[in-house]
Order: C-alpha cells, then structure tokens, then sequence
C-alpha cells in the first residue's frame, strides 16, 4: 500500500508557508511508510488542475485507490494524521 501526502503551495502563498513546518514534522515521522510530494501550483498547473485544486495550500493525502481526503488551508498536524492513519500508513 502506497500512501501520499500532495502539497500544492505557492512561493508567493502566506498560508502556505505556516503548512510547510507542519508537513516537514509529519514528514520526519512517517516519511519511511508516507511519500511527500510538493507541488507548485504555479510550475504545475496540469496537475493542479487534475487535482482541481482552487485554492491553496490544498494538501492531498492518497492511497493506491485514490484520494482518501483533501483539506483546503492550513491543516493541522492531528487532522493530518487521522487521515494518514485511515489511508493506511
């Protein structure tokens, strides 16, 4: 079972940078079972569009059968791991 945690963010997104020491925590702890992957809206927007991400940060967190949840704004570390956990990481 693969589970992955989408950052979509901006360089020019306030909101986005009070996610980023939140991600980088989880990613200390979960990053041997969790693959991280940040992606800028603004260099991939295809993707963004995939996704039909409208605002940001949106962070995806997915399992091998798809999106298992996705919050829009800043997501707090326990939101996080709750999705983490019924994804199965």
């Amino acid at each position: 079972m693969t589970v992955t945690i989408k950052d979509f963010y901006a360089d020019w997104c306030g909101p986005c940078k009070t996610q980023d020491p939140i991600l980088e925590e989880l990613e200390e702890d979960y990053g041997d079972s969790v693959t991280f992957e940040k992606i800028d809206v603004d260099e991939n927007e295809d993707v963004a569009n995939e996704y039909q991400v409208r605002s940001i940060p949106t962070v995806v967190v997915e399992d091998d059968d798809g999106v298992v949840e996705r919050f829009v704004g800043v997501t707090q570390r326990d939101q996080l791991e709750d999705a983490l956990e019924k994804a199965g990481a």
